[in-house]
């Protein structure tokens, strides 16, 4: 049934679509724009990015319901209540781990709205969530993703590369991270869980 699917397209998309993002979001990049445009490309870079994501992500999601595919399983009734719950759980814990970063900067949209040459200074996040996970989106994110009350061969390949680009994407986020904030981030990463908030040996 594997076969009959589109489950390899899924997860060959989802390698290219980690890829451009992983792309985009680089430093490297960055400087690049800034380097060749000037002022507009380090103004207008976060938006820019923001916009590609609305753009190749809804296209890596359709290829969801355009491939073949077949069902795995569908959770039971009582448990598919108690999933239910949690995913609700998950959606406030994103929203308010979202709004902690600040939704206009996340989106870029401060280049539009704040008259200035320079992007202002981003603050590090410890408080809330980020007391407890490093990266309580991604977390979130993860939890209401993989709590889906049914399963396919297109929505298993689709989970597994999220889950894939969430766990490399967010190492490459704390290399920023670090560069950024310096010793503050790296006292912070020792005292405070990955992404699942329970503190491994």
């Amino acid at each position: 049934m594997m076969n009959q699917s589109g489950f390899w397209w899924i997860l060959i998309a989802g390698a290219v679509y980690g890829a451009i993002h992983s792309l985009t979001a680089s430093v490297r990049l960055k400087q690049l724009a800034a380097k060749h445009f000037g002022d507009p490309g380090r103004r207008y870079y976060r938006l820019a990015y923001v916009i590609i994501s609305l753009i190749t992500t809804p296209l890596y999601m359709s290829l969801i319901l355009l491939l073949p595919d077949a069902r795995l399983y569908r959770i039971p009734t009582p448990w598919i209540y108690l999933t239910l719950v949690i995913q609700l759980m998950a959606l406030v814990g994103m929203a308010l781990s979202f709004r902690g970063t600040g939704a206009i900067s996340f989106l870029g949209l401060e280049s539009l709205l704040i008259k200035t040459s320079e992007p202002a200074r981003n603050s590090l996040m410890t408080g809330g969530f980020y007391k407890y996970s490093r990266h309580p989106i991604y977390f979130f994110s993860l939890v209401f993703l993989w709590l889906l009350p049914w399963m396919s061969w297109n929505l298993l390949a689709f989970a597994i590369g999220v889950t894939l680009y969430t766990l490399i994407g967010s190492r490459f986020e704390e290399h920023k991270l670090v560069g950024e904030f310096g010793q503050t981030y790296i006292d912070y990463r020792k005292v405070t869980p990955w992404i699942i908030p329970i503190k491994f040996k």
